[in-house]
């Protein structure tokens, strides 16, 4: 992915954050819904052609976290509301990957360091930093080699 698209995805999940505004209510959002609208267990069931005692356990399943995608989905569906699914990272992704860049750069320049070290050829710790940040910045280009 370019750095172009990873900033236009950025922008789209800095709409979904903080993602506390979307926390799951506590009994879920299938019974909430349901609840807030008036409508049986039983009358959604027969909009999903499944049984009263299937919503019942659905509602459960999306509480524990065992519901699958598509019950949720068509739960949504007979609800007449969308199903929203969605990874949202706790950083934007150019700071995750500049983040990870650096680590990788850091590792690969302390072994370096230390060998020069040894042969009394140690550089400072400012040069040291700008060699970091040059590295980082390279490794950034190509960040499939971050992550082995």
């Amino acid at each position: 992915m370019t750095s172009f698209a990873r900033r236009h995805l950025d922008k789209k999940l800095d709409r979904m954050r903080p993602v506390s505004h979307f926390a799951r209510p506590q009994r879920g959002w299938i019974r909430a819904i349901r609840e807030a609208l008036g409508i049986t267990a039983e009358q959604v069931g027969k909009r999903m052609k499944v049984s009263q005692s299937r919503i019942s356990a659905l509602e459960r399943a999306e509480v524990d976290g065992s519901a699958t995608i598509t019950s949720m989905q068509r739960a949504a569906e007979a609800l007449g509301c969308t199903f929203v699914y969605a990874l949202v990272p706790h950083q934007p992704l150019e700071e995750v990957l500049i983040n990870r860049a650096r680590a990788v750069a850091a590792d690969k320049l302390a072994r370096i360091d230390q060998t020069m070290r040894l042969e009394n050829q140690g550089i400072s710790a400012a040069e040291l930093e700008s060699e970091r940040e040059r590295l980082a910045r390279t490794l950034a280009e190509t960040p499939r080699r971050l992550w082995g």
